[in-house]
Order: C-alpha cells, then structure tokens, then sequence
C-alpha cells in the first residue's frame, strides 16, 4: 500500500451520517470493548484490520464518528492495537496462547547498520518489491499507470528488462519462485506470473485483502497485507497453509510491507518507517530491528519517498535495501547496537 487514504474516511462519515437526535450511540469504552471481543468475527476478509463497514456491522449503533475516534492514525482501518489488545482470530488468543505468545527468549535485539557498498538505483522507479536471484537483481515498481517488473544491472542500476503492468493494477511485491516470477497488486487481489527468463505471463493467482510484500523460505511462499499478520501459501495454489501474528513484547506491528526470508528469519520493512522487524517464523515475534534511518542525506531525503525494498543474495550473504525513487542501493550490514 502507498497512500493513507483519510480521505476515504471523510467520504464514509458523510455517507454514513450522525445519528438523530432519538439515536444515542453506545458510550466509545462500550465500542471500544465490543470490537476488541468480537474481533475475529468482525474482520469478514480476514485481513487484520477493521475496516468502517465491517466495525458498524458488527457494533449496533456506533457511528462512523465514533469510528474516527478509534482510527488513531487515521488510514481508515482499526488495527488491534488501536483498540488497546491483541486481538485476532483462530490461534491468536490474547498474547499468552501457543504459538504466538510475547517473545519468551527476551526482548528484540536492536542494530544498526554499516554500509558495505552502494549501487546506482533509478530515481523514476517507485520500488515495490526487490530480489536477488542467482545473482540477477528484480525489481517490482507501483503506482496506477508506472507499475513494472524490471531485470536490472546492480553495478550501474540500469534496467535491461521490463514488463510493464496495465494502468488498471498498481504492482506490489515480487518473488522468484523456480522458474516463474510472482508479482502481487495492491488492491485488485490479483498476482501475475511470469517466466523468470523472458517475462512472458505465464498465468494468475487470487487472493483476498490487499496484496503488500512476498517472499520465500524455500517451501511456501509468505506474504504480508499491510496489516500485522504475515500469511503463509502454497506456491502452487497460492491457498493460504498459516499465518502469524507478528508481536514485539506481546504487542503488534501493524503495516508490514516488504518483505525477504534471510537466514531463517524475515525481514519485514515496517511502511512509513526507516525500521525492519526480523521476524521469527515460526510464532511471529520479532527477534531485532534494524533502523536504517540516515541512509539518505537530507538532500536526497527530500526528493525521495520511503524505505521500501530489501533484497538478500544468499551465495554472498549481501543484503541490498533501497527504497522509493532513492537514488542508490546500499548493501548493509546489520550492525548490533551495544
């Protein structure tokens, strides 16, 4: 996802009105509690938020302002933490249950980063995805009307390659899997696929939600929405196997964008922020954070948008992060802090 749409809440408080004078809406705490105990069943699309319609259905008589009061970052969804608890569907319990409990190994490990090398990026390419593949560097880019899939050359940033998508889909994350590449969209719940070599379209997959980051570990694919939970897929049927709640000490990142499975970990880029989570897999705690805040001068800053694309080359062991229209990609190391 790339734009906080508040302007979708001001259009949804106008549709949906204030109440009359004979209505008097629930008291905010009375919302608050019944959202945070019917969670899992409010969130009809089972993508770990809540959006307006899915809250007021589930809440008689709250209104959208009342809404609004709870949308504390104001993008027209409510997160759990929002409503001040871990709540969540099957297996997420309330932070003390198995599996996706609050980081029983102890609190994350912070770093940051020193910079190995730095590689030419193009400053036009919105960069939705980034992936080293036997040394061959991909590269997904968005917006309406821009979005591609690019070969590019690391050494002087050139592209060699593009497909360029259809106005009508607004490209997301990228994954090489065997010999196909998969590129996910925003909001059409549709990814493509292509041949890894020629970028011919090979086929499709759906899904529901909003498609933001994709990676691998080798047997399923893993892929983020925007909101806190990472889902696990099948790479043939692109069927949802598991999913994780991601917890830092028992509380929830919410946003989790780009993504890269490194050395048994995943690397999650957390949107809007210089920050990456290194997440455990297997019960979604974050295990470290790497701030990689001052890459850019605050020149370059100023002609740039976000941190967003991570790229790891597992026979070297470099990990590239760049980000949209950067002018660079700088190959890091994640450095802890003492």
């Amino acid at each position: 996802m790339q734009f906080t749409p508040s302007i979708l809440l001001a259009t949804a408080l106008i549709l949906v009105g204030c109440p009359g004078p004979a209505d008097t809406p629930p008291p905010l705490e009375e919302v608050r509690t019944a959202l945070q105990s019917d969670f899992a069943t409010a969130d009809s699309n089972n993508d770990g938020a809540l959006s307006l319609s899915e809250a007021l259905a589930a809440v008689s008589g709250m209104t959208a302002a009342q809404f609004g009061d709870l949308d504390s970052d104001n993008d027209g969804l409510l997160l759990p933490s929002e409503l001040g608890g871990n709540t969540g569907g099957e297996g997420e319990g309330e932070g003390e249950g198995e599996g996706e409990g609050e980081g029983e190994t102890g609190a994350p490990v912070h770093y940051s980063y020193a910079v190995l090398d730095t590689f030419p990026h193009d400053t036009n390419a919105f960069t939705q995805g980034l992936v080293i593949e036997q040394g061959t560097l991909f590269e997904g880019t968005g917006l309406y009307g821009s979005s591609s899939l690019r070969r590019v050359n690391q050494a002087t940033g050139a592209v060699q390659q593009q497909a360029n998508l259809s106005a009508a889909y607004f490209g997301e994350g990228i994954v090489v899997w065997e010999d196909t590449i998969i590129q996910l969209t925003w909001r059409a719940g549709k990814a493509f696929l292509y041949n890894k070599d020629t970028f011919e379209p090979t086929g499709e997959f759906t899904y529901s939600g909003e498609g933001w980051g994709i990676t691998h570990d080798g047997s399923a694919l893993i892929m983020s929405n925007g909101t806190s939970r990472i889902r696990f897929r099948n790479p043939e049927t692109f069927e949802v196997t598991r999913e994780i709640l991601v917890l830092d000490e028992g509380q929830v990142v919410p946003q989790l964008n780009e993504l890269e499975y490194i050395n048994g970990e995943i690397w999650a880029n957390v949107w809007q922020t210089d920050l990456i989570a290194r997440i455990d897999p297997a019960d979604g705690r974050v295990t470290g954070w790497v701030d990689c805040s001052g890459l850019l001068t605050a020149s370059q800053a100023s002609r740039a948008d976000v941190l967003n694309g991570i790229a790891y080359n597992p026979e070297s062991g470099q990990i590239l992060i760049t980000g949209k229209y950067w002018p660079a990609i700088f190959h890091i190391e994640a450095v802890p802090i003492p």
